[in-house]
């Protein structure tokens, strides 16, 4: 059992001493927020342009700089050009089913034991991969590893705002033929600042929710609480984003209410200029509020950044207590997109795992109530 002194300092929100950071790095995690193509390891990236004759950087420095994005960009716009290069390499079903099980195994190894990784299949037909085909492949390669590590992996098909609606509907309705080979989410992602109205995309939602995947998109990188709001129309179960959300009292209490999860991301909402620093990030408020958050990295190699140091820094930095932490981490696993026959013996592990630190034990953890100076009524 680890010794409760060691853990003194997580108990207020303090910084981790190396004790703590190999604890953080020990403790079971749920990731329900990465994309694919955010995530590729270097090594791959040259092998992938080499052996496809892509123009692209052929030094691990040079192809480190061109898949990491900045600390912080203009804005998601500008974060978004960090995907171009990745989807250009990611054209075949060889290179997805290879990054798809890199992906896991990576995270696996950081402890993760329940991943949700997603990805828009509609991005890697540019080279005549068939749809259905591509889907196939990502769903090969997440399986078989998860099945190697021992962790469990479901899989969200992501849309583009930037699309046609009409190819949304059709690939909606092709990835829901996949729903028993773990494809169970339906998400929508891109240039929120362009395409700012999720609902021009009402019926590939519904074809999604029709044919049996769960509802979740991408809102507030632009637009802050507003979009949130729009993002409310399609009747999500969760949220990717939404850090907004705090400036805006009646929408913190109508997403309580609606029970409705942020799936959020504090590094990479500094790097598309949401917020200005991992310090000022709204996670701790909105968990304090009573908003239902989970916390992942987004993109592990856009961000250059693994699930247990984002951990590091909701502590080390927003201010989080280890209990906080935790009851963020074990919610993960009761919004995760996955049956329950799936989840409850993770929860049991979770658990058991929870027992073995004093700081933890069984007790739930409370919610402090904001004060009223922490979320304002958004103006108009």
């Amino acid at each position: 059992m680890l010794d409760a002194e060691v853990l003194g300092p997580l108990a207020a929100g303090g910084p981790p001493d190396p004790a703590t950071r190999a604890l953080l790095e020990a403790m079971p995690k749920a990731e329900l927020h990465l994309h694919l193509d955010g995530s590729l390891r270097v090594e791959t990236a040259l092998e992938l342009a080499r052996t496809r004759r892509i123009e692209a950087p052929r030094t691990v420095a040079g192809m480190t700089g061109a898949l990491v994005a900045p600390p912080r960009c203009t804005d998601q716009a500008d974060l978004l050009r960090a995907f171009e290069l990745p989807i250009a390499l990611l054209q075949d079903a060889e290179a997805l089913e290879l990054v798809a099980a890199e992906l896991v195994a990576d995270k696996a190894a950081d402890g993760v034991r329940y991943l949700e990784i997603r990805w828009g299949p509609l991005l890697h037909v540019a080279r005549g991969l068939g749809l259905a085909d591509g889907i196939a492949a990502v769903i090969r390669g997440a399986n078989r590893a998860a099945a190697d590590a021992g962790i469990a992996v479901r899989l969200i098909c992501t849309a583009l705002r930037s699309h046609d609606p009409a190819a949304n509907v059709r690939l909606a309705e092709v990835a829901a033929g996949f729903r028993d080979n773990g494809l169970t989410g339906w998400d929508l992602a891109g240039p929120e600042a362009t395409f700012p109205d999720p609902a021009i995309h009402l019926r590939a939602f519904e074809a999604a929710r029709d044919g049996g995947l769960r509802i979740t998109l991408h809102a507030g990188e632009w637009g802050g609480a507003r979009q949130v709001r729009r993002a409310l129309a399609l009747e999500p179960e969760r949220i990717a984003h939404g850090p907004g959300t705090i400036d805006d009292l009646a929408l913190v209490t109508e997403l309580r209410s609606r029970g409705v999860v942020l799936d959020l991301c504090p590094t990479s909402n500094v790097q598309a200029a949401i917020v200005e620093t991992v310090a000022a990030h709204p996670l701790a408020r909105l968990h304090r509020a009573g908003v239902q958050v989970t916390l992942s990295t987004d993109d592990t190699t856009v961000s250059d950044l693994t699930l247990s140091e984002e951990y590091v820094r909701a502590i080390e930095r927003i201010g989080l207590t280890l209990r906080e932490l935790w009851a963020i981490d074990r919610l993960a696993l009761d919004v995760a997109f996955a049956d329950e026959a799936t989840l409850e013996p993770i929860r049991t592990a979770f658990e058991w795992w929870a027992a073995t630190v004093p700081e933890l034990g069984t007790a739930p953890v409370a919610r402090d109530s904001l004060r009223s100076t922490d979320i304002q009524e958004e103006p108009g």
